[in-house]
């Protein structure tokens, strides 16, 4: 090889062109990917098209405008109203509950405790909260809050229920989104003088703020469509009730079940239409967050 040869010709005269073997390999590799990803999505494309083949045939304004006060599973008329106000007023309250103190939690697990053994039991605990069944939330909550304090069936009480299966979702999304914030945006606030906590709040948690809101969307939506908490702390009502702490109150996973309960077909057809509902409010608040989330990445630039 001569002398004045240049590097790049010299590394592009050992470069051997790729096997038949190896672009085999890599296309059949290619293709199982492909293949898993149609056998993942068929379920979902599956429930989405029975949910919209029997949903729509009571999707009309009376479903929205009316509750089912007075009208029995047979009768054609009443709607979800109750339900849908019940359901966007206890997953608010949850919300309320939730989120503060699952990123104050996580603050404090990545910022401040180290491998200290409080921040190890704390985090004991939350991996032991994300295994619960809900149906163990809603007990607890009807032992404490319901049976030993005496309170009475409402959404709040649902909203509790909701809260104890949220909190660990949105601490260990909020943790990992705390982790990618990189150390040298700390060190350089901390070499300015800045105190810890300023830090915290002005620079760590705005730099995390699209993955936080983010993991809270996807908590939102993993607890909207849960009945199991909800059957043993808000009850039965097919009244327009919205005051979430005072008396039954309804929601939509415990409307759709007291609807597929029933053995008329006019039951189970309000039943689709409010699951239907149900999975538009959760891809709207999905698709809210996704848009925030843009919003917020841009502002950043």
């Amino acid at each position: 090889m001569s002398a004045l040869t240049t590097p790049g010709e010299r590394r592009g005269a050992t470069l051997s062109p790729v096997s038949p073997r190896r672009k085999i390999t890599d296309r059949a590799v290619q293709g199982l990917v492909y293949l898993a990803f149609a056998l993942a999505i068929i379920p979902l494309v599956s429930v989405l098209w029975t949910v919209i083949g029997h949903g729509l045939a009571r999707l009309d304004a009376d479903f929205f405008q009316f509750s089912m006060n007075g009208v029995s599973g047979k009768d054609a008329g009443g709607g979800a109203y109750h339900a849908i106000v019940g359901t966007l007023e206890q997953v608010a309250i949850t919300t309320v509950i939730a989120v503060p103190i699952a990123v104050l939690t996580a603050v404090y697990l990545i910022e401040y405790s180290g491998n200290g053994r409080l921040g190890k039991v704390i985090s004991f605990f939350v991996d032991v909260m994300t295994g619960i069944p809900s149906i163990v939330a809603g007990l607890f909550v009807l032992a404490l809050w319901l049976l030993t304090f005496g309170f009475d069936f409402s959404g709040f009480a649902g909203s509790l229920a909701l809260a104890i299966l949220m909190i660990p979702t949105v601490i260990r999304a909020t943790e990992e989104m705390l982790k990618l914030v990189p150390n040298d945006l700390r060190e350089a606030s901390y070499a300015l003088g800045v105190p810890r906590w300023r830090t915290i709040v002005f620079v760590v948690l705005p730099t995390a703020r699209t993955g936080i809101v983010t993991g809270v969307m996807l908590a939102v939506a993993r607890v909207m469509g849960e009945t199991a908490p909800l059957l043993l702390t808000i009850f039965f009502t097919k009244a327009i009730n919205t005051n979430a702490f005072d008396g039954p109150q309804g929601s939509l996973p415990t409307f759709i079940w007291e609807q597929i309960a029933d053995s008329n077909a006019t039951a189970h057809d309000r039943a689709w239409t409010g699951a239907l509902v149900l999975i538009a409010l959760i891809m709207l608040l999905n698709l809210a967050a996704r848009l925030l989330a843009r919003g917020a990445r841009t502002t950043g630039r």
